[in-house]
């Protein structure tokens, strides 16, 4: 018989109905195997997380964020999920994570994709003839080096080049630009006069690039060592160093508004 229909009291009645929506503990237990089984799979095939440990690509990405990426959105054809995952190519002003021989991985933007011709003047880009509009470079103060603001270079001196890569480039210059071969990628991080990027060590090829970012679901509130305004901001708060009140060292752990901020 419905328990609700034996004249129970108010409170007894609305636990009943309660009762009768609650799920079983097999019912429970599926939903939470099927929460675990698509969390792995996304965190297997399509999502994984990476934290960024350097200045060069300030200011989009900072020091201490957080990043989850997508390992399929430029997986190649054929790779599990990509059938059910978009999938495009890599694009000019895309932002990549790819292996590099020295490192497991790099974060870098692409400025030069397969048949460009480019050089930079000054500091700024120049793709087939027409300079690269770019708000998201930044610009911070370093001591002038002719080989990175002004590439390619005529003459090998700076001893951060790979030899190696100096030797090609000369292979691939064209009345002063450089020619991007099939199947690779220039790139250079976003804070442009403190990156190691492919001005000293070469292309990244298709076959290097695993990633792009998604989103910062976290970033730690960690100094800057080649952003002088982050510098300035930093000593005129004085509470970051001395307030020792809980909201104060709260506010100062994070970077609160980055979170979930996405990454283009």
């Amino acid at each position: 018989m419905n328990p609700l229909a034996l004249g129970l009291s108010p409170f007894l009645q609305r636990f009943a109905r309660l009762r009768l929506l609650l799920p079983t503990v097999p019912e429970a237990l599926a939903s939470l195997l099927r929460t675990v089984v698509v969390a792995l799979f996304l965190l297997t095939f399509v999502l994984q997380p990476y934290l960024i440990p350097s200045e060069s690509m300030e200011r989009t990405l900072l020091v201490g964020d957080f990043l989850l990426v997508n390992k399929q959105a430029f997986a190649p054809h054929g790779k599990l999920g990509s059938e059910f995952m978009p999938y495009r190519d890599v694009e000019r002003g895309d932002i990549i994570v790819f292996h590099h021989p020295q490192h497991p991985y790099l974060v870098k933007r692409v400025v030069g994709i397969p048949g460009d011709r480019l050089r930079i003047h000054d500091g700024r880009v120049v793709v087939n003839g027409v300079a690269l509009d770019e708000p998201y470079a930044a610009f911070e103060p370093a001591a002038r080096s002719p080989f990175r603001d002004d590439f390619p270079a005529g003459v090998y001196y700076d001893p951060e080049v790979d030899p190696a890569w100096w030797r090609q480039m000369q292979s691939l210059i064209r009345g002063g630009e450089l020619v991007v071969p099939a199947g690779d990628y220039f790139v250079l991080g976003d804070n442009r006069n403190h990156s190691k990027d492919s001005r000293f060590w070469g292309f990244v090829s298709r076959q290097q690039i695993v990633a792009r970012p998604l989103v910062i679901y976290f970033s730690l509130d960690r100094p800057s060592t080649t952003d002088v305004q982050q510098a300035v901001l930093q000593a005129a708060d004085d509470r970051l160093g001395h307030d020792r009140e809980f909201s104060a060292r709260l506010s100062g752990f994070a970077r609160w508004k980055r979170i979930f901020r996405v990454v283009h």
